[in-house]
């Protein structure tokens, strides 16, 4: 590939790095796109975050992508969020502006909805009941886009109490304004109410490679809910097959993982990327070399 002196310029920054399918998902598309571009992963400590943090403002980096463990304190040091960071406490992609200040974004609600949208095309959230396990940074990017989308209801369920009762918290201003009431339940009394269910989501990384399985019976769950789950390695975790067995609709993580690249994509290259299912489909599989 070859840049020039003007080439746009991007990264991802993380502490491991060598698994990051960034930069091959960003590189295609700006060899599609024929641009003057770049984008690179970079390995950074912790304690040499704000070090390289400068150095690509100073380097007119157009912005990068954040992945562990600097997303929370990337949120930190932004000098402006969207409400998306704002209400979900994390960062994964800072757009550098014009006066060399950080705008920090949380594009997995994009990519959360958009990768439904496309795999369930007669799907709509509004006035809907979802049920969401997890109350992590995803579970924070995915209740923000179903509140968004004028879901209903949402059912939470999380090992710890504290942290999904803080979530609630975190969101109650934004559920009232959309009409929307947010509930805690444990996990029995998750599995008893699933007969409620529009849509069930797992936004932990329970199920992926090298992960505990995510156990949950879904005996109660209605054949007309669609099941999604985050996870993209397997594509076909324990949840989607048991799901799929019984006749569920399923949405995979993979296309999630893609569409939230987007929102980075076309704010630093000022080009919106393709995105269809034979890209999606290559993702999966570099994911799986």
């Amino acid at each position: 590939m070859i840049i020039s002196s003007k080439a746009i310029k991007a990264a991802v920054i993380g502490d491991p790095i060598s698994h990051s399918l960034s930069p091959k998902i960003h590189n295609s598309w700006i060899e599609q796109k024929n641009i003057d571009g770049v984008y690179l992963a970079l390995k950074i400590a912790k304690s040499d975050l704000n070090l390289c943090v400068d150095s690509l403002v100073k380097m007119n980096f157009s912005g990068f992508n954040v992945t562990i463990p600097h997303k929370e304190e990337i949120y930190k040091i932004c000098d402006f969020k969207s409400k998306t960071a704002e209400l979900t406490k994390a960062v994964n992609t800072v757009i550098i502006t014009e006066d060399k200040k950080l705008f920090g974004h949380n594009s997995d609600s994009e990519g959360f909805l958009n990768n439904l949208y496309n795999s369930q095309k007669s799907f709509n959230c509004k006035n809907k009941t979802a049920f969401v396990i997890g109350a992590g940074g995803a579970a924070r990017a995915i209740i923000y886009s179903l509140l968004k989308s004028e879901i209903k209801e949402i059912y939470i369920t999380n090992r710890s109490e504290n942290r999904a009762l803080e979530l609630i918290s975190d969101f109650k201003d934004f559920a009232a304004e959309k009409n929307c009431n947010l509930y805690f339940l444990d996990s029995k009394n998750f599995e008893e109410n699933l007969d409620k269910c529009h849509i069930l989501i797992n936004s932990t990384s329970l199920g992926m490679v090298g992960q505990e399985q995510l156990k949950i019976d879904l005996k109660t769950l209605p054949k007309s809910a669609i099941v999604y789950d985050i996870v993209y390695k397997p594509l076909i975790t324990e949840l989607l097959y048991n799901a799929q067995k019984q006749g569920n609709q399923i949405v995979t993580g993979i296309g999630m993982l893609v569409y939230q690249a987007a929102v980075g994509f076309e704010a630093w290259f000022k080009s919106k990327p393709q995105v269809d299912d034979n890209f999606i489909q290559q993702t999966l599989s570099w994911a799986n070399k």
